[in-house]
């Protein structure tokens, strides 16, 4: 089980950075995002592209991320460009149920103290959503692209335009 934790979720000001992390955590093999602050609007976002798209993934807003990582029982990930790099880290991430935190806004110092793993993925500024999409990508083995979400709706690789398949109701329809 893969739980993403994004910390200090601003609704006006990050909506569409907070709502690409969670579509991020849903296509690269998280099962849920939980979300520190409430809003309604992510919510039913969210939970507009799973019933389209398929997947088993939810959402959780308003959560007191104290209290979720005191009582996480598994390892907890931290990703900041301050950690360990991920190269050293990943190896020793064992634990089959992850909580990986994200913050939209400078996190405080006790989250440092209370993760498994502080970690970096790069030491540079850049988006937490770039992070959060190569650790999951390195973390499932390079495997989550692949898998197959059974959703009504199915987007077909196609290079020089836009395919999308309606499966119908139960998502198992013939694909071209």
């Amino acid at each position: 089980m893969i739980v993403v934790l994004r910390l200090g979720h601003r609704p006006r000001r990050d909506q569409r950075v907070t709502t690409h992390v969670a579509l991020t955590a849903r296509a690269l093999g998280a099962d849920e995002i939980w979300v520190s602050t409430e809003d309604e609007g992510l919510e039913r976002t969210v939970r507009g592209v799973v019933e389209r798209f398929g997947g088993r993934f939810r959402i959780k807003t308003g959560v007191d991320w104290r209290k979720a990582i005191r009582t996480w029982k598994g390892d907890i990930v931290h990703l900041t460009m301050y950690g360990e790099k991920l190269s050293k880290a990943l190896p020793r991430i064992k634990s089959r149920k992850l909580l990986v935190v994200v913050g939209a806004e400078k996190v405080p110092r006790e989250l440092y103290d209370m993760a498994t793993f502080n970690v970096s993925v790069g030491n540079q500024p850049h988006s937490e959503v770039a992070a959060l999409a190569i650790f999951l990508d390195r973390y499932t083995g390079r495997k989550s692209l692949d898998r197959d979400f059974r959703g009504r709706l199915r987007i077909v690789p196609n290079p020089r335009g836009k395919t999308v398949v309606d499966r119908g109701e139960g998502g198992r329809g013939k694909d071209p």
